[in-house]
């Protein structure tokens, strides 16, 4: 299942079962997990947001919540958290803010809960929260082919030349670029030079595709202090592992 929603809590309560149907009745995908690390871990793939609903003063371990955080910034998903006051602070106290998408104090409106947990899915779905890569190579058929790699994970855009990637990040943003280190006419080291120089891309993390493998192209290829380089022939997986690390390092 894509674009799941767990709802975890020591039980399942008559409050926790009513969430869920609602949530299903609603056309998301939602199920119930007891607060443990194993249940957690088993049910989590294809989860996008997590409900750490607490009921009556039960609290998940610090042991649960530090794992679901982890779980959260690895897989980049998000968290709601609902029930008393004290149970809320206890939760953002132990879990990074950018992680916690909404909190409800108990008792809350179903509805509104529901509300909020669809329009979260439905911007996932959209592409909203996707990380955005912009991909520069003169190379047709390997844009299309990293492109294609990518769409289902990231929001892919692409450029054929240096200059139509500094004229597109003139209107857009991208959270990583991947650069082509040997273009014709405006090559990747001019394009990073560029990039460097503007204060609206001087920041952006650029990593650079090479498709020379020695010691010698290598060396000039670090020499420019990029976040990374990745050899051309690298395979689909292997990209997507490296893309996801890179993202997690750098949060």
């Amino acid at each position: 299942m894509k674009n799941k929603v767990l709802i975890t809590a020591e039980k399942e309560t008559f409050l926790v079962r009513v969430l869920v149907k609602k949530s299903v009745d609603a056309g998301i995908s939602c199920e119930f997990v007891p607060w443990t690390v194993d249940d957690i871990n088993r049910a989590y793939e294809g989860t996008v947001l997590v409900t750490v609903f607490m009921d009556g003063g039960s609290r998940p371990s610090s042991d649960v919540i530090h794992f679901l955080g982890d779980k959260l910034s690895d897989e980049d998903n998000k968290l709601i958290i609902v029930g008393e006051p004290d149970d809320l602070r206890f939760v953002c106290d132990n879990v990074r803010g950018d992680l916690i998408y909404k909190t409800f104090e108990r008792p809350m409106d179903n509805g509104e809960y529901v509300e909020a947990v669809s329009g979260f899915v439905k911007k996932m779905e959209a592409g909203d929260y996707k990380k955005s890569i912009l991909i520069v190579d003169d190379d047709p058929n390997y844009l299309s082919l990293v492109r294609e790699w990518l769409r289902g994970t990231y929001k892919v855009s692409m450029a054929n030349s240096g200059l139509q990637a500094l004229k597109w990040l003139g209107k857009n943003k991208a959270d990583l670029i991947l650069l082509d280190h040997e273009m014709p006419v405006t090559s990747g080291p001019q394009v990073l030079e560029m990039l460097r120089s503007d204060e609206e891309t001087k920041d952006i993390p650029v990593i650079f595709l090479t498709g020379k493998s020695d010691k010698n192209s290598v060396m000039a290829v670090v020499a420019l202090r990029p976040e990374g380089y990745f050899l051309k022939t690298v395979s689909r997986e292997e990209l997507l592992n490296k893309l996801k690390d890179f993202f997690i390092l750098h949060k």
